[in-house]
């Protein structure tokens, strides 16, 4: 292995060899631990240390980098309190998740470093966003993102890269090349010689180092960095090396041929910058004697802290508080006493706008909205008043918008996402489920990202611009779920979601778009999150429902005569349960109304939560109406059999015979 020192001091050369040894001395020392049974599981990086140390020593300090599991290095390059980070291997009280997340599946903004999680790829998304607020800002600071040589397989890093090339972000898109994902050899995954062909596809630099040579990677890194913050833009970097241990220990090497492993072992990073070291005369063994001596300690002291470090008191208040990133809204009046007369689709706008005005920091992105306005045309004339930065269009990848939605919310950002409809949503789930919804709770992450979902049948568009899936999102803790019904509450509800700093779905269903109107007022205001509204009031009974059924619930009560309490929820995560009880006692008679398919649909659990704590004033049973389980057809014929609302009248027929 050749070394070029160019115009590094000595000293900056001891520097790297320190840092370069700390990861590998912890390992061996966890290592030790595992088979001591001290600790439970190890992803061991030896032999891929110098890409870690290489990249960390070459950025500057508030640089974000979103590492993987074999990326000790960045964290000991950010200086992370040794105690702390053994504590978080551990699971106990004072490392980085209070316990709930693993190994490197962690955060910290104070050290800038963003962890995976377990799915390969969506710390690229993550990385854009960040990198997106820094171009905003001209702060001049780029942003490092680590993936395996398997992980680039992925849908979530061809988009990522792709969107960091079409926006010219400054991203450094690091590939761990090692030859195996896992145990299936790289012939078995992907066709390219060198992932730096790859970088051609996109239109983007590609740059391929030796891996095992920190030298080769300090320097590449630290003259790309310079580069890109002169002039923003994306970098495909490829590192060749090779893991000498298995994917994690229980894995071990069997598939790995001998051959190869000597070959590489030959190559070892640390022994290698040694031996050039001692060779140069920059480093004697007496003074590594020293420098491993330190260590030794530093990492000894660091263990008999942890190791007293226990498992946190279960405290069931704290876990579910922790869900949400705390947050004490004060609802806002209108400012004045003007109104005018808007349709759902307008009120959407009204708010979207007026909430721009509000938060310099507020992004938005999405398919088409910028010049054309989106296809339902709400951010139409939006360019023209806040400018292409903040009103973004997006290449058609869901799953790194909402990752960049996140990026941004790191930075002290907020955004705002429009599904071109609520059907799309699916391809960016695992962003949505995984990583907005779990932040806050898995590190103390705010998530401030409103996602809008054009939802809703009634079109005769077909299966895949008509779903109702708001009852996919509602069993996942850390989302929050609004539905207006009327455009009042439509742009309260989008302005309180964009105020508030957690994560929504705001679905808005669009044959509401241009029917309904409403006189509303022209100021900025919020309605408050979690509270439902009664719509009509009755003694007949009870029609709990929102979005469309609102109105589907008015027409048949109407149509029948019937004295009904409709309760629009609005809120469906958090449901307002006090509204629900309220309605259930006065009128002993409830029907649970939804456009989306009746099983496993929201008027499950609710119906569920009202027999377990209403149950003594009920006099019949909680009826549900739902559409058809099957996909939504297109003919308008079957779309209309498909949909509840030529079934209600039967059911309230049904509820007040009892």
């Amino acid at each position: 292995m050749k070394f070029n020192r160019k115009k590094y001091s000595d000293d900056q050369l001891a520097v790297l060899y320190t840092e370069l040894l700390r990861p590998r001395m912890i390992e061996e020392k966890m290592l030790i631990l595992l088979r001591q049974n001290k600790i439970s599981k190890w992803f061991s990086g030896i032999g891929q240390e110098a890409i870690a140390v290489g990249i960390t020593q070459a950025l500057e300090p508030d640089e974000y980098i979103l590492p993987m599991h074999r990326n000790l290095g960045v964290f000991t390059g950010r200086k992370l309190p040794f105690a702390r980070l053994f504590a978080q291997w551990q699971g106990t009280l004072i490392g980085y998740t209070k316990g709930r997340d693993r190994s490197f599946h962690f955060g910290t903004n104070e050290h800038h470093i963003v962890g995976m999680i377990s799915h390969l790829g969506p710390q690229n998304g993550v990385a854009d966003g960040i990198a997106l607020a820094d171009k905003l800002r001209k702060n001049h600071k780029i942003t490092v993102v680590f993936n395996g040589d398997g992980g680039t397989s992925e849908g979530d890093f061809h988009e990522a890269v792709n969107v960091a090339a079409v926006w010219d972000l400054p991203v450094i898109f690091v590939i761990e090349n090692n030859g195996y994902g896992l145990s299936t050899p790289s012939k078995e995954q992907f066709r390219c010689r060198q992932f730096v062909d790859k970088a051609i596809g996109y239109g983007i630099e590609g740059v391929q180092v030796d891996g095992n040579n920190i030298l080769e990677v300090y320097d590449t890194v630290k003259t790309l960095a310079g580069r890109l913050r002169k002039e923003p833009r994306p970098v495909i970097l490829e590192c060749l090396t090779f893991r000498m241990r298995g994917h994690e220990e229980a894995s071990g090497i069997k598939y790995v041929p001998k051959s190869l492993l000597d070959e590489w072992s030959g190559k070892d990073p640390v022994a290698n910058f040694e031996n050039f070291l001692l060779k140069e005369e920059i480093l004697d063994k007496k003074k590594i004697e020293n420098i491993r001596g330190a260590i030794k300690e530093e990492i000894e002291i660091a263990l008999a802290e942890a190791f007293k470090g226990t498992y946190p008191e279960p405290d069931t208040e704290l876990e579910l508080s922790d869900v949400y990133a705390p947050y004490h809204p004060q609802i806002v009046r209108p400012s004045s006493e003007k109104t005018s007369e808007k349709r759902f689709i307008d009120a959407i706008s009204d708010g979207l706008r007026q909430s721009m005005d509000r938060y310099s920091q507020l992004v938005l992105m999405g398919q088409d909205i910028a010049e054309y306005g989106g296809v339902f045309k709400i951010t139409e004339g939006f360019v023209e008043k806040f400018g292409k930065e903040r009103v973004r269009n997006t290449p058609i990848c869901e799953s790194a918008i909402v990752g960049a939605g996140l990026g941004l919310s790191i930075k002290g950002m907020k955004a705002m996402v429009e599904m071109q409809f609520a059907d799309f949503v699916t391809e960016g789930f695992n962003q949505i489920v995984n990583n907005l919804a779990k932040a806050h709770w898995r590190w103390g992450q705010k998530a401030d990202v409103v996602i809008r979902m054009p939802t809703g049948a009634g079109t005769a568009a077909g299966p895949f611009h008509s779903q109702s899936n708001e009852a996919w999102f509602f069993h996942t803790p850390g989302l929050k779920i609004v539905y207006p019904s009327n455009p009042y509450d439509a742009k309260g509800l989008l302005c309180a979601a964009i105020e508030d700093p957690n994560p929504y779905l705001y679905f808005e269903h669009k044959l509401l778009y241009r029917s309904v109107k409403d006189v509303i007022p022209d100021d900025y205001y919020t309605i408050e999150i979690g509270k439902a509204n009664l719509v009509a009031e009755g003694n007949d009974l009870s029609i709990i429902t929102y979005g469309m059924g609102v109105h589907w619930a008015k027409e048949a009560a109407i149509a029948m005569g019937v004295q009904a309490d409709i309760l629009d929820l609005r809120t469906l995560l958090p449901w307002d349960r006090d509204a629900v009880a309220a309605t259930v006692k006065r009128t002993n008679r409830v029907l649970i109304l939804h456009e989306d398919t009746l099983t496993g649909g929201i008027g499950a659990e609710i119906g569920a939560w009202i027999g377990e704590h209403c149950f003594p004033h009920l006099d019949a049973p909680v009826l549900r109406l739902g559409s058809l389980d099957t996909p939504i057809p297109f003919a308008p014929t079957l779309e209309n059999n498909f949909l509840p609302k030529e079934r209600i009248r039967e059911k309230i027929e049904e509820l007040l015979k009892y």
